[in-house]
C-alpha cells in the first residue's frame, strides 16, 4: 500500500505477534499510519473510484482502508484471518453474514463482482480484492474435498507419509510444549488443494465479469501473494518444493511467490521474465500505469515495473531486501537477507551467522557457499547492514529471560 519496505514502515511482523526466544521481540507497528499516503489515496486524489474487498489486517478501526484512500471496504478489518471459518457466518467486521453455508471466497468474489457492475462507467476504477484464502483455518466445498480426496487415493498419495517431524520450534513455550516443525514433503492434502481450486474459479470468474463489462482490454490486473505456502506448521497443509520451506522462513520457499500480470496491448501475453521483483513496487507501477505521480513527500522504495512488463527492460537495481527480526510461528528465527541478481546471503540475528546462495544453480538452498565465496558474502553482508541503516531497521538484542519458560498467549499461539 505504501511502496516502502515493512522495515521503513516498521511493520516487520504479522499484526499480533509476539514470540520470544533467545532474542527478545522487536517492537513494531500495529497499524499501517494514517500519515503514509497509500497507493489507494493516490488514485482517490487522481478521480479513481477505489474499493477494498477481503482481507486487510493492517490495524483497527481507526485504521481501516477507509482511513487509507477507500471509498468503499467490504471485509477489511483488524482480522488476518476468518477466525469463525470460511462458511458464514462469518462474523467479519465490515461484511454482513451470507446465507448459512456460502463460502468466503466465493462471497468475496460476488462482491467484487457488483462493485464492477454498479460502477461510474465515466471515472476509472481500482480494485484491491485481498481473498482470505487461502489462509488457516483450511476449509473448502465439500464437493471439490472430495475430488481431491479420490484423487489422492488413485495416486496413493492417501497412503503415504507426507510429514515429517524436525527441530522444536524455537521460541519460548510452557514446560511440556514439545511442538516441533513438521514439514510436509509433497502435495497431499485435498482440503487445501479444494481451496486452491476455488481461489481460481474466483479469479476466473472475476476475470469473465471484466470480459462481459467491456473492460478486459483496458484494466491492469496483478494476481500474487504476500508469502509462501505454510509448509512446515499449523498444519503445515501444502509442500514449495523444490523451494525450501514456507511461509515464516527467510527461505525461498517463503517468500518467493507468484506473480502474474495482464494488461492486453501494453504486456505480451504467455512471456515469462526471471527479474526479481518485491511488493513494495506494486504501489509506483499501479500509479505510472494511472498516468499519476508519487507525491514528493513520499518515499518509495518499491519501483514501477511498467519498463519490464512492457518491453522487458531490466529495472536496474541493485538488490532487494528483507527484514523479519521476529521468532515466526512456522518455526524460522530471526533474520535478514538481501538478493543481489541470483545471490542471496541470509544473516540470523541469533549469533551473527550468515549463508549464501546462488540461486540460478541452487534454488533449493542445499549449499551454503558463504566460506567458498568470502568476498560475494561480505560484499553483501556489507550491503544489508548499509541498508539496515537507512531504513532505520530495529535489530533485536538478548533476551536476559532464556530459557526460562513462559505461558503461550492467544497472540504468539498461532495466526
Amino acid at each position: 500500500m505504501s511502496g516502502k519496505y515493512p522495515a521503513r514502515v516498521g511493520i516487520t511482523q504479522w499484526i499480533g505477534g509476539n514470540n520470544v526466544g533467545r532474542l527478545q521481540d522487536v517492537p513494531y507497528l500495529h497499524y499501517l499510519p494514517r500519515e503514509e499516503i497509500s497507493l489507494a489515496t493516490v488514485l482517490q486524489q487522481g478521480g479513481y473510484q477505489t474499493w477494498h474487498v477481503g482481507k486487510w489486517h493492517l490495524g483497527d478501526e481507526p485504521f481501516f482502508p477507509e482511513q487509507h484512500g477507500f471509498d468503499v471496504n467490504i471485509g477489511g478489518c483488524h482480522m488476518g484471518s476468518p477466525q469463525h471459518g470460511h462458511f458464514s457466518p462469518w462474523k467479519i467486521p465490515n461484511l454482513p453474514d451470507a446465507e448459512p453455508g456460502k463460502y468466503l471466497a466465493d462471497h468475496l468474489t460476488d462482491e467484487a463482482i457488483r462493485l464492477l457492475k454498479s460502477r461510474d462507467a465515466s471515472r476509472p476504477f481500482f480494485l484491491n480484492l485481498w481473498q482470505y484464502a487461502v489462509h488457516t483455518p483450511i476449509q473448502a466445498p465439500a464437493e471439490l474435498v472430495e475430488k481431491y480426496k479420490k484423487k489422492a487415493a488413485d495416486l496413493g498419495l492417501d497412503q503415504t507419509k507426507a510429514l515429517v517431524d524436525g527441530e522444536e520450534l524455537p521460541f519460548i513455550r510452557p514446560e511440556g510444549d514439545t511442538r516441533r516443525v513438521r514439514r510436509r514433503m509433497f502435495q497431499s492434502d485435498p482440503v487445501y488443494a479444494a481451496m486452491i481450486e476455488n481461489l481460481d474459479t474466483n479469479i476466473g470468474r472475476l476475470m469473465a465479469a471484466l470480459e462481459a463489462e467491456g473492460l478486459a482490454d483496458n484494466t491492469l490486473v496483478m494476481f500474487t501473494s504476500d508469502n509462501g505456502g505454510v509448509a512446515t506448521a499449523e498444519g503445515s497443509p501444502t509442500c514449495n518444493l523444490p523451494l525450501s520451506e514456507g511461509k515464516g522462513w527467510a527461505a525461498e520457499g517463503g517468500n518467493r511467490v507468484c506473480q502474474i500480470v495482464r494488461w492486453p496491448g501494453v504486456v505480451s501475453a504467455g512471456r515469462v521474465n526471471d527479474e526479481a521483483t518485491t511488493s513494495p513496487d506494486v504501489c509506483p507501477t499501479f500509479i505510472e500505469a494511472a498516468g499519476l505521480k508519487v507525491p514528493a513527500s513520499q518515499t518509495i522504495d518499491g519501483v514501477s515495473l511498467l519498463r519490464l512488463l512492457r518491453d522487458e527492460r531490466p529495472l536496474d537495481r541493485e538488490a532487494i531486501y528483507w527484514h523479519y527480526p521476529h521468532y515466526s510461528n512456522q518455526g524460522n528465527t530471526p533474520a535478514s537477507w538481501v538478493l543481489a541478481g541470483w545471490w542471496k546471503l541470509i544473516e540470523y540475528f541469533e549469533d551473527g551467522r550468515c549463508e549464501l546462495f546462488d540461486l540460478q544453480n541452487d534454488v533449493s538452498e542445499t549449499r551454503d557457499l558463504a566460506s567458498q565465496e568470502p568476498a560475494t558474502r561480505d560484499r553483501l553482508r556489507a550491503m544489508l547492514h548499509t541498508w539496515q541503516k537507512g531504513v532505520m531497521a530495529k535489530i533485536p538484542e538478548k533476551n536476559p529471560h532464556y530459557p526460562r519458560k513462559t505461558p503461550v498467549t492467544p497472540n504468539n499461539a498461532h495466526e
